[in-house]
Formats: C-alpha cells, sequence, structure tokens
C-alpha cells in the first residue's frame, strides 16, 4: 500500500471485478481499519485514506519490541519461570537507575560482535532487557550470575586506549598489533588473531561514524584525539552500561557456601527494603531467611529474644578468610607446593598462574617456587598471567601493582 500510494494518500474506492481482486481489496480495507484504530492511517473520504508518515518506523519499531519480548518469555521459560509482559522494561541505552537481578539470557546484539544484550531478572520485580553491554565486561557473565547494570562508566573503552598506545604515526596497523600482543603474551585463551580482530570491528564501526580513515586492509587513519572522539561517539549513543558482577553463585549455591556471599552481604547491610514480593525480589528474600538460618545454625549468627538475629563481628571477613583456607587446602593437594594464607598488611611480590572463583569473589593465584596463596582479583591484572605482580593485602582486598618495581595501581 506505501508504494502505491500517491503522496500518502490510498484510493480504494475501486471495486475490481474479478474475484482475486475483490478478495485484495477487502483485505486491504480490513488492515487500513486496523491501521486507523493505530492511528497511523485516517480515511479522509470514503475509500480514500491517508498514510501516516510514522507507518513504517512504528510498526518496525512495534516488530522489535515483539521479537524482544518474545526472546524474554523464551528465556524465562528455560529458566521455569513466568512473569506478566507488562512487567518487562526494555531499555534502549544504559539504565539511569542502577538494575540488580539474576541474568536468564546473553546473546550479541549485532553481527559484527560489538555489543551484548542481557535480560535480568530484576529484584524489583521486573524483567530487563538491556541492550549495548561490552563484550568485555560480562566476559565471566553466565546465566545464573547477579550482576549489577547501571549507567556508563565516564572512562572511554579500553581497546580504543590501546588502538591509539598501537598506533605510530597517527597510523594503526593490526598487523603490528598482533606482533606485540604474541610477543607480550596477554592474551587469555591465546587466540591472538581474534584479540586484535576485535580492535579492528571496533575500528570499522568507527569508520561509519566518521571518527578513523581506513587506508588499505593494515592501515588505520587515527586522528590525535581518537579516544576522546571515540568516547564522546559512544556517550552519544547512550554508552555502554557499567556492569558489575555481584555473584557467580546462584542462590542455592550461595545459601549453603561456606565463603562470603552477596547474600551475607545484603544480610549485614539490613538490605531489604529495595526487595519487591514478587518474581526474583521473593526468591531473594527467601534465600536471605534461608541463609540467616544456615549462619545461625553454624554460629555465626545468634537469634536474641527480641527475634532480631546479632551478626559475627567481621563476619565478611572470618567467611571469606574461612572459604580461601578450605579451597587454598584443596588446591595444594593437586600442587607440588603448600598454600599459605597472606596476611593483612603483607606485601605480595609472586608469579600469577591463575585464578579460582569462589563464593566470596575471584581470587588470584600466586606462587613462590615454596609455596602459593591466594589473594582478592582486581580487573587489570589478567595482562600479567605468568608474570610476577606485587600487591599489598589490606581489608580484604588488595592494591596490585603492574611491575616488579613500580607501576599505576589498581
Amino acid at each position: 500500500m506505501l508504494a502505491e500510494a500517491d503522496g500518502r494518500f490510498l484510493d480504494v474506492r475501486h471495486e475490481p471485478d474479478d474475484p482475486r481482486g475483490q478478495a485484495d481489496r477487502t483485505l486491504r480495507l480490513r488492515r487500513l481499519g486496523k491501521l486507523g484504530d493505530m492511528g497511523l492511517a485516517t480515511e479522509r473520504a470514503p475509500g480514500v485514506w491517508e498514510l501516516s508518515e510514522r507507518l513504517e518506523p512504528t510498526l518496525r519499531e512495534m516488530g522489535e519490541r515483539g521479537d524482544i519480548i518474545r526472546t524474554m518469555q523464551k528465556a524465562l521459560r528455560a529458566e521455569g519461570a513466568e512473569r506478566d509482559p507488562m512487567s518487562f522494561a526494555i531499555h534502549d541505552a544504559a539504565p539511569a537507575t542502577p538494575i540488580v537481578g539474576r541474568v536468564i539470557d546473553k546473546n550479541l546484539s549485532d553481527e559484527l560482535g560489538e555489543e551484548l544484550t542481557l535480560v535480568v531478572d530484576g529484584i524489583d520485580g521486573r524483567t530487563h532487557h538491556v541492550v549495548g553491554i561490552d563484550p568485555v565486561r560480562v566476559a565471566e557473565t553466565r546465566v545464573g550470575s547477579i550482576v549489577e547494570i547501571g549507567p556508563p562508566d565516564s572512562a572511554g573503552r579500553p581497546s580504543d586506549r590501546a588502538i591509539a598506545s598501537i598506533a605510530e604515526g597517527s597510523v594503526y596497523r593490526p598487523s603490528r598489533h598482533l606482533e606485540q600482543a604474541r610477543f607480550e603474551g596477554r592474551v587469555p585463551g591465546g587466540d591472538y588473531d581474534g584479540f586484535v580482530a576485535s580492535h579492528v570491528r571496533r575500528l570499522e564501526a568507527l569508520h561509519r561514524a566518521g571518527i578513523v580513515e581506513r587506508i588499505d586492509a593494515d592501515q588505520w587513519r587515527i586522528p590525535k584525539d581518537f579516544t576522546t572522539r571515540a568516547a564522546a561517539h559512544d556517550a552519544g549513543r547512550g554508552g555502554w552500561a557499567n556492569v558489575r558482577i555481584l555473584s557467580s553463585f546462584d542462590l542455592e549455591r550461595q545459601v549453603g557456601a561456606d565463603g562470603a556471599t552477596w547474600l551475607d552481604r545484603r544480610l549485614v547491610g539490613d538490605a531489604m527494603s529495595d526487595l519487591v514480593p514478587a518474581g526474583f525480589g521473593e526468591q531473594v528474600r527467601e534465600a536471605m531467611e534461608q541463609r540467616r538460618e544456615r549462619l545461625i545454625e553454624q554460629g555465626d549468627a545468634t537469634r536474641r529474644s527480641d527475634g532480631r538475629v546479632s551478626y559475627r563481628r567481621n563476619l565478611i571477613a572470618t567467611l571469606q578468610e574461612r572459604e580461601v583456607a578450605r579451597v587454598g587446602a584443596e588446591l595444594a593437594a593437586t600442587k607440588s607446593s603448600p598454600f599459605r594464607a597472606a596476611a593483612d598488611g603483607e606485601k605480595v611480590s609472586r608469579m600469577f598462574t591463575g585464578t579460582v572463583q569462589l563464593s566470596s569473589g575471584k581470587f588470584a593465584i600466586v606462587e613462590k617456587s615454596h609455596e602459593f596463596t591466594l589473594v582478592p582479583w582486581r580487573p587489570g591484572i589478567e595482562r600479567r598471567l605468568g608474570r610476577e605482580v606485587t600487591g599489598v593485602v589490606q581489608g580484604g582486598s588488595v592494591s596490585w601493582q603492574l611491575g616488579r618495581n613500580r607501576g599505576p595501581e589498581l
């Protein structure tokens, strides 16, 4: 009908003689009636309709929204859950207010693999569909993880900073980047080609935005203010959401864990007011009650005569130390060196050999020739895998330094 309209006006007054034409006209009239109910078409005279200029974009957006809703319903059914579609929240950009919930789906948003979409069953009683997620930030996020998704970070992408640092004379060469990556050996999994290809895909996206220029297959012209313009481009598109993994363990595993869980931190902080008594919010409330009883059973909490519960002093640190000691002992049984827990305030200078995921969080395995220890992991240290790292353990965390004697703190 759009193709046949004359200046957005469609004349369906004439009734064809053949049955097929009559049936087609009937279908058009029925469709025009539906579009009229939607405010996308208006009958200006009997049999003469004006099609709205918003017709195509509106229908396309509605079709995309319908696809999103079906995707969300499918993800919920896979988890054995049902939610009213009226509770669905579809975000076209990073949410202005942080969302906390359980990841129930994770998939690519585009064919270039530059962005991810997360579907999150929130503690606010709503199911959220969030696009524009940096794949690097959620590489370890899986279905069942508890996450917080908030407004974009002000800092630019690490990939943009890497491109700027590799560029020579305002020219970035993927072949040079590949050579350096292989020399430094910092790419997890050793997929150097895929690592560099992801940077090229970023440049292709920025090329479409007019920020960089492709000279040939192995040369890209980078402006002097590349990182600033790239960050401004992201901000103009709403920016990448800031995603923080609160727990890699689901609620059931957290209830029975011997470490410091997300549930424990909520219990200590007496955080209940943000839990809507429906959907995942109700599940979290029930899990917190179960976890509280578990802590009472193992002597880490006490129920007072007034019914209130008191928790062991330094509960989080105690639970974390307990879990680290257990896991350290288990790892020692598979290694040729013993485990030793790092003391608070101790300076650690050892070889970073791997990571382990605990209910208390992610920990780095650092080793010397005669022993190893586990220390809290921080973003950025993965680039030092297989190399010596230095840091100071303090207050259940660690301040890492990149390099033996110098380097920026993380």
